[in-house]
């Protein structure tokens, strides 16, 4: 089938849905792929723009677990190897291998752990394990321990007071992680799924106790309309918690809100490796500085999240200071200033428990008809972008339960990927044929369900990722005459 992302909605009612699938972030979007591909009618629904909230904000490093490893955390672990091997197999365009370097010191910084012997040992064991369960590209590259002068060289910037070495490991990143969800949604399409974006399931329709389908609303027209699936599946991020309590009820468990965010700093990087920096301060937060479209991008904060379910929310601004004081401390000679934040991405993830600055470790998987809820219903609450495979994968396995087939994983080739439309390029053609150039705009925002400027400026491209060149391509947009399709 054609992997076009199209906003059919009045096809989408006139069928019935093995699954339906409430939200457009990494966690629905993988399971819209693994459902389709195991033979289940798929349609999922986004009420704003796929991908726009938590996973728009995300530091766009897909972890191998090595923190899990050091907890002997082996479930976890296995699960975190395995996943970042399936995004580097199957998105080689947009997935890369990721060197990390972290600075190791005397006394050590965050933690007994980080001590060059035992990291040595540590890592040993990583590629040991890594080579057996997720054999590939990941496991090529081995990590191992730097002397102090090798980590220097590295990083020229690093705080060299007590400087024993650095531990150095491969993990992945995907510095256009916009553009790997909309390729799922791609692939999910061409597996048979169809995904509608600023489309909000309003009520669960319940028949004889099993669910019978959604009433949802277009919020581009405001029509509401029925739809009839056999499952659904809640799978909106923040707003997880308030949508299982309208269709069922209240689960605290399900999503306590803490607050993530990262700061996109307007610097160039120290070094072409993921950095690891801790301060000499007691208890001091270890954070990551991976360079991304020419700069720095430095995460991740957490903060106890002020205001009620559901709803967005900003850091404080003396929340940003005290993130950008103690980066500085990890750093000597940085002095990073407020006013070199390009962007502050930010978004909802689960809390350990209610008013925790801390993040919930584990998945959420709640089976709302095992509990005397609708059958049918199941709600998801996912807490790293690594592992959303993973949880498709433990959904998928209830749905038997409740009258569904699941068949294996049809092999269904991932299409082509849409080229990535270069800025530079779209200006330089505009001038010469401006008829190619809205050729191009068109056919993309045709094929990936684009709606809204900003859809298009930081979810289908790059072109707005850098504050300073939003006007700029705005204004190629409107001469071009996108603009007049712009909800």
């Amino acid at each position: 089938m054609d992997a076009l992302i199209g906003r059919d909605i009045e096809g989408a009612s006139l069928r019935t849905w093995d699954v339906l699938v409430v939200g457009g972030g990494i966690y629905g979007a993988t399971l819209a792929l693994e459902a389709s591909q195991r033979g289940l009618a798929t349609l999922l629904l986004e009420r704003g723009d796929f991908g726009g909230a938590t996973t728009w904000n995300s530091l766009r490093i897909v972890h191998g677990g090595l923190r899990y490893l050091q907890r002997l955390d082996f479930s976890r672990f296995r699960e975190s190897v395995r996943e970042r091997g399936w995004f580097l197999r199957n998105f080689p365009d947009l997935v890369a291998s990721l060197p990390c370097l972290m600075p190791l010191y005397d006394p050590p910084r965050g933690g007994a752990l980080r001590r060059p012997a035992v990291f040595r040992r540590v890592l040993e064991i990583n590629d040991l394990l890594t080579s057996r369960w997720s054999p590939g590209p990941e496991g090529s590259r081995p990590g191992r321990v730097l002397d102090a002068e090798q980590t220097a060289a590295l990083f020229p910037g690093v705080d060299r007071e007590g400087l024993r070495g650095g531990a150095l490991w491969y993990d992945a990143v995907m510095p256009d992680s916009h553009r790997v969800l909309i390729e799922i949604l791609r692939w999910a399409s061409s597996s048979g799924a169809q995904a509608l974006n600023y489309v909000e399931a309003v009520d669960l329709r319940v028949e004889r106790g099993r669910v019978a389908g959604l009433s949802a609303v277009d919020h581009s027209s405001g029509r509401g309309f029925e739809l009839r699936g056999r499952a659904v599946v809640n799978c909106a991020g923040p707003w997880c918690r308030p949508l299982a309590r309208r269709f069922d009820r209240d689960l605290p468990a399900l999503f306590r809100p803490v607050l993530g965010f990262n700061l996109f700093l307007d610097r160039d990087p120290f070094s072409r490796m993921a950095l690891a920096v801790t301060s000499r301060e007691p208890k001091a937060q270890t954070w990551f500085l991976l360079p991304w479209k020419g700069r720095l991008l430095a995460g991740t904060a957490y903060v106890a999240a002020a205001s009620g379910l559901g709803e967005e929310e900003e850091p404080q601004e003396a929340q940003v200071e005290s993130f950008l004081r103690s980066l500085n401390a990890a750093v000597p000679g940085f002095a990073v200033r407020r006013s070199e934040v390009l962007r502050v991405h930010r978004g909802r993830l689960p809390a350990m428990k209610e008013g925790s600055a801390l993040p919930a470790v584990r998945p959420v998987v709640y089976d709302h008809g095992r509990s005397g809820g609708p059958a049918g219903l199941v709600s998801v609450s996912g807490v790293k972008l690594t592992a959303a495979r993973a949880v498709a994968e433990k959904v998928l396995a209830l749905l038997p339960r409740h009258g569904l087939t699941v068949r294996s994983r049809e092999p269904v080739a991932r299409p082509a990927a849409d080229a990535p439309l270069s800025l530079d390029y779209l200006l330089q053609l505009a001038e010469r044929d401006p008829g190619a150039a809205r050729a191009h705009v068109c056919g993309l925002a045709a094929r990936q369900s684009v709606v809204r400027l900003d859809d298009l400026l930081l979810r289908r491209t790059d072109w707005g990722m850098l504050p300073a060149r939003v006007p700029e391509a705005a204004r190629l947009c409107e001469s071009l005459g996108w603009l007049e399709g712009a909800a």
